[in-house]
């Protein structure tokens, strides 16, 4: 697959013009992009509209929490509207998880990829032992739901690169790993706490990398996009 495939440029922004001016800008440097909770509530599905008119791929990262019937047919709209990725909590079980996953087909059969969320990249340690009572190493939670994910049928999970290859090892190769957070060299880590580099990430095993402020917010977002892309690549070596 194309490097270019593999980077997924998070549009987190707050209103439609500011997300064309970027997309634009981009040009045919990024062909994915994440549309999150943020931008699609301003927006709503004309973002969606607009990507795909301009043949690119969304990933609609809404993180989808509630009982399975209102989740699965959440998915089904999504499917609908063309949308490639989509993510739900695995925290919602078994069923949340089974079900949507067998309304994730739209009627050109064609399929959204259904991503689990495991722990956010944002939480550590201390949060999920003294906050939510887990009394498991942060890897071993993620491998947990990992595997309850790959049980019910869905594609793959987000996580940190840190557990890329414990998930890997738990899931098999064809479990798909889509990394957000990641930071280019000598780029502030800001609040994600178990990032890395794009080249790190894909040498890990990432299928996907997510990269959003680096890029959105750089003074150059194009350059900072190529210099990211050439950064994987190094992964491969």
């Amino acid at each position: 697959m194309d490097m270019k495939e593999r980077l997924i440029v998070a549009l987190d922004v707050s209103d439609f013009k500011t997300a064309k001016e970027k997309v634009e800008t981009l040009g045919d440097v990024v062909k994915f992009y994440k549309v999150g909770v943020q931008l699609f509530t301003s927006v709503g599905p004309d973002i969606v509209k607009y990507l795909k008119d301009k043949d690119k791929k969304v990933f609609l990262d809404l993180k989808l929490h509630d009982i399975p019937n209102v989740v699965s047919k959440t998915v089904g709209i999504a499917a609908m509207m063309g949308v490639n990725m989509i993510t739900l909590h695995t925290l919602g079980g078994f069923e949340l998880m089974e079900s949507s996953q067998k309304m994730s087909w739209a009627p050109n059969g064609e399929q959204v990829i259904i991503l689990g969320v495991t722990i956010l990249t944002s939480l550590d340690q201390a949060f999920l032992n003294d906050f939510l009572g887990v009394n498991k190493s942060i890897d071993d939670e993620i491998i947990q739901l990992a595997m309850l994910a790959k049980s019910a049928g869905i594609a793959g999970v987000i996580s940190s690169p840190l557990e890329i290859s414990k998930i890997k090892s738990a899931c098999g190769g064809d479990f798909l790993v889509v990394t957000p957070g990641i930071r280019p060299k000598g780029f502030d880590t800001m609040d994600h706490t178990r990032t890395a580099t794009p080249e790190e990430a894909i040498r890990w095993g990432a299928d996907y990398i997510v990269v959003g402020r680096p890029i959105i917010s750089s003074d150059d977002p194009r350059g900072a996009a190529i210099k990211i892309i050439e950064e994987m690549e190094n992964g491969l070596s």
